[in-house]
């Protein structure tokens, strides 16, 4: 029963950062193609502008800060369900346990190669929508 839950628990875990990595990377081509052709002169107003080009840079920015926090819920879990088989199991087997726990440290970096894909690839979006707003002021001022 406690090997079924870790097997459904791993793979919702890891299924999870799996649709948060292809997230990040759907949005960010969309983001990078976006902004790599968008006309800031066709826009009149700044707010309208800058909605326009922060589409989407939230739930890139929502993953980054929340992949790691699903990473560690898994290692949790997983310490949890190692835990459990160490206290029904008789014996102790060193072994068993410390390959439970290298499994379940998976998740958390997993959650953390995703955040960090995310953050970098955010941090370069922000900034190019910081140079095409800088570009559209410099137009407007005459």
């Amino acid at each position: 029963m406690i090997d079924t839950i870790k097997l459904y628990m791993e793979y919702s875990i890891m299924g999870v950062l799996a649709f948060m990595s292809f997230l990040t990377l759907w949005f960010t081509l969309e983001r990078y193609f976006f902004l790599s052709k968008v006309k800031i002169e066709e826009f009149k107003k700044k707010g309208e502008l800058e909605n326009t080009l922060t589409n989407n840079l939230t739930t890139i920015s929502t993953i980054a800060s929340n992949a790691p926090y699903i990473g560690l819920f898994g290692t949790v879990c997983g310490i949890m369900i190692t835990f459990y088989k160490i206290s029904e199991s008789s014996n102790f087997d060193t072994s068993s346990v410390m390959l439970g726990l290298a499994l379940a440290l998976k998740a958390t970096a997993f959650g953390i190669l995703v955040a960090i894909f995310a953050t970098i690839v955010y941090n370069g979006l922000a900034r190019k929508v910081e140079v095409l707003m800088t570009k559209w002021e410099d137009l407007n001022e005459n």
